[in-house]
């Protein structure tokens, strides 16, 4: 079994692939609004190209404008994403919502991304066998945590911060990155369950969505997170 101890989650959050670690560590004023990488209609028919130009274009940029804007007022703006989640209890709620807001989505669009749908790597499996039994183990898990979160929120992937894999939920923009979360790790899966992300195709059918989620997961992205994470043990 691999074994991976991780002193802090600070630590851990270094360990991210370069992507996700650039977006975590450079300052605000350097972040730019990340740019989708496929179509709006790449991911049917599980998710409509209009709910995805909607969700991208409306929520995830607001996400995005709104937090910069609060912490150019707040001069965060010298801060990276990474001090801000860390502290993220001594800001207004509006830096907490808007930047998780933005955090959460980059990482969800990615773990969308076309490709390889059956890219899962030999180590990730081995640590989801270990700690899950199985894939389908896995996925009945994050299905229930993500149908029993109240209200507006996420499902999560992560890997805690004594390596293992863990399921979880959070609600609103909140993540396990942030201080005020009871549930930490480093985000490898997040399922935004906020009725926007599926609500014009499933209307109120939460559970529809989430099973077809899974077809779209890019498992050879995910692996690349946890490799990552891997490499740093």
């Amino acid at each position: 079994m691999i074994r991976i101890i991780i002193t802090s989650l600070a630590t851990a959050i270094s360990v991210l692939s370069m992507a996700q670690n650039t977006l975590l560590t450079q300052r605000v004023t350097e972040l730019n609004f990340y740019q989708l990488p496929y179509q709006y209609a790449a991911l049917e028919p599980a998710i409509d190209a209009l709910t995805v130009e909607i969700h991208y274009s409306r929520h995830h940029k607001a996400y995005f404008d709104n937090f910069l804007k609060q912490a150019s007022d707040l001069k965060l703006t010298e801060k990276s994403l990474n001090e801000i989640f860390a502290k993220v209890s001594e800001y207004p709620a509006g830096i907490r919502n808007n930047g998780g807001g933005y955090y959460n989505h980059v990482l969800y669009w990615e773990i969308l991304k076309p490709g390889n749908r059956k890219g899962l790597s030999p180590t990730l499996n081995k640590a989801i066998a270990d700690e899950f039994g199985s894939v389908e183990n896995l996925i009945a898990q994050m299905n229930d945590a993500a149908l029993k979160r109240f209200g507006s929120g996420w499902a999560w992937l992560v890997v805690d911060g004594n390596g293992k894999l863990k399921i979880g939920s959070t609600p609103n923009q909140d993540n396990p990155l942030m201080d005020v979360s009871d549930f930490k790790g480093i985000p490898l899966i997040g399922i935004d369950v906020w009725e926007h992300a599926y609500y014009l195709k499933y209307q109120n059918k939460r559970a529809e969505y989430v099973n077809n989620f899974w077809s779209l997961i890019n498992w050879e992205v995910v692996s690349e997170l946890y490799n990552e994470v891997v490499k740093k043990k």
